[in-house]
């Protein structure tokens, strides 16, 4: 007893330790918590602490930027000032003298001595000796007047051009302005043409510049395409954007529904979809530049103050000797506007500036053409546009319509899946193929003939084989016999013989029952899928035979598209000319 009472006390005593040891493990566990939970904030504070550090350091590059910028900004502005200020003293002055000749409040006098003065203070600037022409024209003297244009012309034959011929438009002299209109043309790059050149080819386009000024940009504009097109690559390029205009003009997804036949049954149904859609684009072409030739095209009520826009802006225009400064002026501009964040001053100024914004003949003409809302012309500009594009025009179309109907495939077969359409079970025969250029007899003959021979033996492999049923009980009755009768009891054994045997006849009779009637029902299917099959192959060969007509009508549309893209050649005359509004001429010298 003794021990026992020993061993219930040591029990007793590792009870207690483990109820001990389970408590310090729950308070283990709770500092372990508790400790999670203190690096969890710790954590939290230090990613906080970095994200406000990261922000400060942000925040002081920004300021810092900032400072540059203001400091650059201000001493941007002095150069400026020191080194081209006369030049916006000039600047203003040809804004006054354009409205002065306007309105005729300012006298010859007081003109020739502003011209005379601003022409000391400026010698490099080009619009220094333009306003001692203007004052020499008003004031009736050609001599000086010639002299000044030639050396406003040395100095910058874009901008002297680009002004006599604005002036000359907007006082009227139609004749002066379309000889100012090829000095323009003439100092022009074809590869880098000014912002201003669309306005100026719409204004061309919409009469503005008399049929004389019409006749010179047909001309130039057919020397700079010839220019420009020596180039291969350039070539095929507008050719090729051609090319995109006319696939724009295919509909493919709504002949299937039209089709349903060929489109479900024909593994060259995506041939036949695309060479129809090809041969069908020449109708909507047809219709999209007829309608564009037939279209009225009264003059743009704005093409005026659009031209007076671009005499503003060239008279305000900065000089190439100040662009440098004035970009760099502008970007720090940007920076400040953004608060000293970088990126978004360079994006901001990225997309605003106009500084540097040319773009080559090509692309121009070919905007004109097929994005006139893009470019910002109308239909008169588009039309003018279009006829001198006709040329590549016609070359992408003749490439479009060799390729459709190279994509003709050489014979269209029809595919049935015998199988799926007869919707039996374990009735998995390979398809048949046809091809329609065979009789439509011999093709419904062989289709016949391939479901026979594989229909047969599918439906004979579902009869009843009475044979194979039978092998199985009668073996069993013959066993059981031989049990029973080795049992000395024969009648028995010939008794449940004889009725085991009825039995099973009477089981294996409703089996081969259900088996004839089964096998009747898959031959009733396969007949309705054969009948239906011939079906679908003739709606299939009658469908082809109107795809081939209605593609030979569609695709005999080509020489209209020909004689409609040659017509195009002449359709950039203008149909009225554009009078301005009326001003009081000055004597042209």
């Amino acid at each position: 007893m003794s021990e026992l009472n020993a061993i219930r006390s040591e029990v007793r005593d590792a009870k207690r330790m483990l109820v001990d040891l389970d408590r310090t493990l729950d308070l283990v566990g709770t500092h372990v918590v508790q400790l999670g939970q203190q690096q969890t904030a710790a954590r939290e504070e230090l990613l906080a602490l970095r994200a406000d550090f990261l922000r400060f350091v942000e925040q002081a590059e920004r300021t810092a930027n900032l400072q540059r910028a203001e400091i650059a900004i201000n001493t941007l502005k002095g150069d400026l000032e020191h080194q081209f200020g006369h030049h916006k003293v000039v600047r203003r002055t040809a804004v006054g003298m354009l409205q002065s000749f306007d309105l005729g409040l300012v006298s010859e006098e007081s003109v020739r001595a502003v011209g005379d003065q601003l022409m000391v203070q400026t010698p490099r600037y080009w619009l220094a000796p333009v306003l001692v022409a203007l004052a020499s024209w008003a004031g009736d003297d050609p001599d000086l007047c010639v002299r000044a244009v030639e050396e406003a012309y040395r100095r910058s034959p874009h901008r002297t051009s680009l002004f006599m011929m604005l002036v000359l438009r907007r006082q009227g002299r139609l004749a002066s302005a379309a000889r100012w209109l090829r000095h323009y043309l003439d100092a022009q790059d074809p590869k880098a043409l000014n912002r201003e050149f669309a306005v100026i080819l719409e204004a061309i386009a919409q009469g503005a510049f008399g049929p004389a000024g019409m006749e010179v940009v047909r001309d130039r504009l057919d020397t700079w395409r010839h220019l420009l097109l020596d180039d291969k690559e350039s070539m095929v390029a507008q050719v090729n954007r051609w090319r995109r205009e006319m696939e724009t003009h295919v509909r493919e997804e709504e002949l299937a529904a039209e089709f349903p036949r060929l489109a479900t049954t024909s593994p060259q149904w995506p041939q036949l979809q695309r060479v129809l859609a090809g041969a069908e684009a020449h109708q909507s072409i047809i219709d999209r530049y007829t309608a564009l030739m037939d279209a009225e095209a009264p003059p743009n009520s704005r093409i005026e103050d659009a031209i007076d826009d671009i005499l503003d802006r060239l008279v305000d225009e900065y000089d190439h000797e100040e662009l440098p400064l004035r970009r760099e002026l502008a970007a720090n501009e940007s920076i400040v506007q953004a608060g000293g964040d970088l990126a978004a001053a360079e994006a901001a100024f990225s997309e605003t500036t106009t500084l540097d914004d040319t773009r080559d003949y090509l692309t121009i003409q070919t905007q004109s053409a097929l994005e006139p809302e893009g470019i910002g012309v109308s239909t008169q500009t588009q039309r003018l546009a279009v006829a001198f594009c006709h040329v590549w025009m016609d070359e992408a179309h003749t490439a479009f319509t060799r390729d459709y109907r190279l994509a003709m495939p050489a014979k269209v077969q029809m595919r049935f899946d015998l199988g799926g359409n007869a919707g039996l079970a374990g009735f998995r025969p390979p398809a048949w193929t046809g091809s329609f250029d065979q009789p439509m007899n011999a093709l419904e003959r062989s289709l016949n003939q391939h479901w026979d021979r594989y229909a047969q033996p599918y439906l004979n492999s579902l009869a009843f084989r009475w044979g194979q049923r039978l092998i199985v009980p009668a073996v069993v009755l013959i066993l059981v016999l031989l049990f029973v009768s080795a049992a000395s009891n024969v009648g028995l054994g010939i008794v449940i013989a004889v009725f085991g045997g009825v039995a099973w006849l009477v089981y294996l009779k409703g089996a081969a029952d259900k088996a004839r009637a089964g096998q009747d029902k898959a031959r009733a299917r396969v007949a309705t899928a054969k009948k239906d099959s011939v079906l679908v192959l003739r709606a299939a060969g009658a469908e082809l035979t109107d795809w081939t007509s209605r593609f030979s009508a569609a695709d005999g549309k080509e020489t209209q598209v020909k004689e409609l893209i040659a017509n195009l050649a002449t359709a950039g005359a203008p149909r009225s000319p554009h009078e301005r509004r009326a001003v009081d001429p000055l004597e042209e010298n």
